[in-house]
């Protein structure tokens, strides 16, 4: 033998498929012994899906400890032909937990040519809530403001559809507004528009709609702001009283639709003055608008106060 003569190509394919062969006789020789290991098992839940929805995600695996033959063990680990233990849930539960040691049963039944030991997992949690379905009216939110100050909606608002059916967890369900509200996208109209509205709530994963957009019609007209004088009448005066009011007069200012100002009765504005109202203090009486025109818009009254003095 001459060890440090350099090896041929021949020499190392032999001395690999050396080592090859003893790998294997090993490997297999091991996979034919008996192990005790802990390892994960997969876990299914059966329920009925029309009555139960899980509102939080299920547990999927679990740890157990388990003995059997190598071959078996790598397969389960492998995950080849491995059939879940399966977790029965037939109505809704009392409890959000199941104790390990309840499992034992449907691993058992699950664990093919394998021993359980013992069940590692000490508890497994889930939350079911009954499946409902909630129909809601859908409405404009009234906080939305959806003019400029040169602009009102005038008339109904319109909303196709008109409402909107969900679906899920019970518990999620009821948290939804009733009516449902919508809000129209950042923006000022200023003409009568037709506006697309998603559709938007929270749990969007869990709870199902039966509508994605809504229409919502709007009509919208334009306003002419004015200004009108007007002498104010004053009421349960003393008798024998003389009043002098500064100033005298008050000024109405207020809007109306463009379209509307020549129908406009601009005679029908009435303003008073009530003495039983009189502010010792500064001497002044609040006015206070009685009668206005129809089809008028926020109406201002300046002064705020008139100042009352004895003649």
């Amino acid at each position: 033998m001459r060890p440090f003569q350099p090896r041929t190509k021949q020499y190392w394919r032999v001395v690999l498929l050396c080592f090859m062969a003893a790998s294997t006789f090993w490997l297999l020789n091991a996979l034919n012994k008996s192990y005790s290991t802990q390892t994960s098992y997969p876990i299914r839940f059966v329920y009925d899906e029309n009555e139960l929805v899980p509102i939080k995600p299920l547990p999927q695996e679990i740890a157990i400890n388990v003995t059997g033959k190598g071959w078996k063990l790598l397969r389960k680990s492998l995950r080849v032909e491995v059939q879940p233990a399966e977790i029965y849930i037939r109505d809704l539960p009392r409890n959000n937990y199941l104790l390990g040691s309840a499992l034992r049963p449907s691993l058992v039944n699950a664990l093919d040519g394998l021993q359980l030991n013992f069940v590692v997992t000490d508890t497994i949690y889930f939350d079911f809530d009954p499946k409902v379905q909630k129909r809601m009216a859908l409405r404009l939110d009234p906080s939305q403001k959806l003019t400029d100050n040169q602009h009102a909606v005038v008339g109904r608002v319109q909303i196709s559809p008109d409402s909107i059916t969900f679906t899920g967890p019970a518990s999620l369900i009821d948290s939804l507004p009733d009516p449902f509200l919508l809000r129209l996208p950042e923006q000022t109209l200023t003409e009568p528009s037709k506006v697309p509205v998603p559709i938007n709530y929270n749990y969007k994963s869990l709870v199902e709609a039966d509508v994605e957009e809504a229409q919502v019609t709007v009509n919208v007209k334009s306003l002419v702001s004015e200004e009108r004088q007007v002498l104010p009448e004053l009421v349960n005066v003393p008798e024998g009283a003389s009043l002098t009011l500064r100033p005298p007069i008050v000024v109405l200012r207020y809007q109306v639709l463009q379209d509307s100002m020549s129908l406009l009765n601009r005679s029908a504005f009435k303003v008073v003055l009530n003495y039983n109202r009189f502010n010792p203090i500064d001497s002044t009486l609040v006015p206070e608008l009685v009668q206005q025109p129809r089809g008028i818009r926020n109406v201002q009254v300046w002064p705020n106060r008139v100042r009352v003095s004895r003649r």
